[in-house]
């Protein structure tokens, strides 16, 4: 299958590229430096520089790469800036969306996330309500505009190249004992888990799936067994701020019914190991 895969320098695309490959896709991958062509073609796509917010050059680039699928894996958090990945998902999919209008593509897959459910005392899935006027409700609403969509609400990212590798900037403020453990819930996924069910989706039937691992758990679990992994202190147990989101864990019964097995089905075996 020929794919554009929006986003191919990034902790998912660059993992995506050589798995999708594989598999025998033929792929073209975005990137917004040129410093990252050779980089991408390495992994085994033809690289295309473009920014999501050019529109005219990214509906030229997507009409010449003539996909049978458009992959967003598009976000804008190398500052840590929530504001411009909200802009991302908002303009610069709508962007993507009109450019695969615009070049007769029918389909689309879209990072999401498992963790913008609105608050539940159960286990998220996916006909719930995401959370009204949030920058992931518009994005995933932008992108079923197209005839057919998949929607993969990934859980908190952890593994190498993620926020939570050690030395990155999880790992570092929990080291400088700034993240108290809260009764919050987090759902968590495995880097490589998230790339094993991003190729296998491709098969499946479009839809919107969470793909977390079996143990959605409170800060106050899993954060000193992080802690402990990165030989860091014991943190410091706080209740939530009154105005915190509770948290909430996802289903990915869904998911594992598409055929989805992950290889961590607990943070508790792939967390770092002290």
């Amino acid at each position: 299958m020929r794919i554009f895969l929006a986003g191919g320098s990034g902790v998912i695309g660059s993992r995506l590229i050589p798995a999708l490959v594989e598999n025998g896709h033929d792929i073209t991958a975005t990137t917004r430096g040129s410093e990252n062509a050779g980089f991408i073609q390495s992994r085994g796509a033809r690289p295309v520089v473009v920014d999501v917010y050019d529109e005219p050059r990214l509906g030229l680039v997507v009409a010449e790469a003539a996909p049978e699928l458009i992959l967003h894996e598009l976000t804008d958090l190398g500052d840590y800036d929530t504001d411009a990945n909200a802009r991302l998902r908002r303009v610069g999919t709508g962007n993507l969306v009109a450019a695969a209008q615009a070049a007769g593509v029918e389909r689309m897959m879209v990072q999401s996330i498992a963790w913008a459910y609105a608050d539940g005392d159960t286990l998220a899935v996916e006909d719930d309500p995401i959370q009204a006027g949030s920058a992931v409700e518009e994005m995933e609403s932008v992108v079923r505009r197209l005839p057919r969509a998949t929607v993969l609400r990934y859980g908190m990212l952890y593994g190498p190249g993620t926020w939570y590798a050690p030395g990155a900037r999880m790992s570092n403020a929990v080291t400088a004992g700034l993240i108290p453990a809260t009764p919050s819930i987090t759902s968590f996924v495995h880097i490589d888990d998230v790339v094993a069910a991003t190729v296998q989706a491709i098969d499946w039937v479009d839809g919107a799936y969470n793909i977390v691992d079996d143990d959605p758990a409170p800060a106050t679990e899993w954060l000193p067994v992080y802690a402990a992994g990165l030989g860091a202190p014991a943190p410091a147990v706080a209740d939530a701020p009154s105005d915190a989101p509770r948290g909430r864990g996802a289903s990915n019964a869904k998911a594992r019914a598409a055929g989805w097995t992950p290889l961590h089905p607990t943070w508790r075996d792939g967390f770092p190991r002290a």
